[in-house]
This record gives C-alpha cells, sequence and structure tokens, in this order.
C-alpha cells in the first residue's frame, strides 16, 4: 500500500484548546495549502477524508470527488471539547496519561476505540490513497502500516498542512510542504 497522509490545515481555534471531533473552520484560506501539497501526490490518486470542514475543505481542492468518511475523523474528547487543557481535572488528565489507549474521557472515546475505526477503514482503500485527515488518525495509521511501535507512534508530530508517505510498510517521510523551489 501506498499511502499520502494530509493533516488539515491550522484550525480556527485559542492556542491550549482541547479539540478533536469538533467542526472547526480554517485559520485561512487552505488554497495555497492545496497548491503547495499537489506537486508531492500523485496525480490519480483517491482523495479520502474527514468529514470535518478543516478536513473537507482542502480534500475538495486536491480532488473533483473525494470520498468523505467519518472514520477518518478525529478522536472524540466528549466532555473535554473546546475546554481549555488546563481547565480539565487534573486527575483525569493523569488517567488518559497512564493510559492513552484505553481511558475514555467522559462522553467520549478512547484511542483503542479510534484505532478500530482507521483500521476498517484502512482495509476498505485502493493500493495507493490519499488520506485529509487528523493527527490522531495519521499516528494510527503510522502505527498499523508502518509497525511503529506504540510509544514511538504516540510522539509523533504531523505539522499542519503537511503530507507525509507511508510505503511497503515504511513510515518514508514526514512532514513535507512544497516550497516551489528546485
Amino acid at each position: 500500500m501506498r499511502l499520502f497522509l494530509i493533516r488539515h490545515p491550522l484550525p480556527a481555534v485559542a492556542a491550549g484548546t482541547c479539540y478533536g471531533r469538533t467542526d472547526l473552520a480554517l485559520a485561512a484560506d487552505p488554497l495555497a495549502c492545496a497548491e503547495a501539497l499537489r506537486p508531492l501526490l500523485p496525480a490519480n490518486a483517491a482523495v479520502f477524508s474527514s468529514p470535518l470542514a478543516r478536513c473537507r475543505q482542502l480534500a475538495e481542492l486536491l480532488h473533483p470527488q473525494p470520498v468523505f468518511d467519518a472514520r477518518l475523523s478525529e478522536l472524540d474528547f466528549g466532555a473535554w471539547e473546546m475546554q481549555p487543557w488546563a481547565a480539565i481535572d487534573r486527575p483525569a488528565i493523569d488517567a488518559w496519561a497512564a493510559d492513552p489507549l484505553h481511558y475514555i474521557p467522559p462522553d467520549g472515546e478512547s484511542v483503542a476505540m479510534l484505532r478500530r475505526r482507521v483500521i476498517a477503514c484502512l482495509a476498505d482503500l485502493p493500493d495507493e490513497a490519499i488520506l485529509v485527515t487528523h493527527a490522531g488518525v495519521m499516528k494510527l495509521c503510522a502505527a498499523e502500516l508502518a509497525g511503529v511501535p506504540a510509544d514511538a507512534w504516540l510522539a509523533l508530530s504531523f505539522e499542519y498542512g503537511s503530507v507525509s508517505l507511508i510505503e511497503a510498510g515504511a513510515l518514508l517521510w514526514r512532514n513535507r510542504k512544497h516550497t516551489g523551489t528546485g
């Protein structure tokens, strides 16, 4: 499988805010991002996207008919959504940090639940695809398709508006952005 993973552009949200499944607008027009990424992507690959606006808007600029799949949505933080991280109960944050795979924020979902839906989505993809999605989904793709161990994939960082490539069972590159030079 050859999978191009694109993290959505920067959303319009205050720094230090917990957000996941919340449908946020983008901080800037996604056209410049689409134009910068297009040279790094295969011309005829299918585009699959989270239906959340911060992904959907970019996907629609990259492909005339992207496929929107809710399984590519970010983790649902439930009652924590749109709360400042500093306002969330410290013991709850500590419990989540102690078991990030299985802890479920109130009215939310665990990373294990997210993992199940991402795995199901990956099973339905063609051999070459472009995903426009979120950092949490991208981390799980790296774990499942590139064999990145849990301690490493939890620490992976994917930049806004960048593309990463998983091919032949390896995470070949991360966080590329075309600069238009060279």
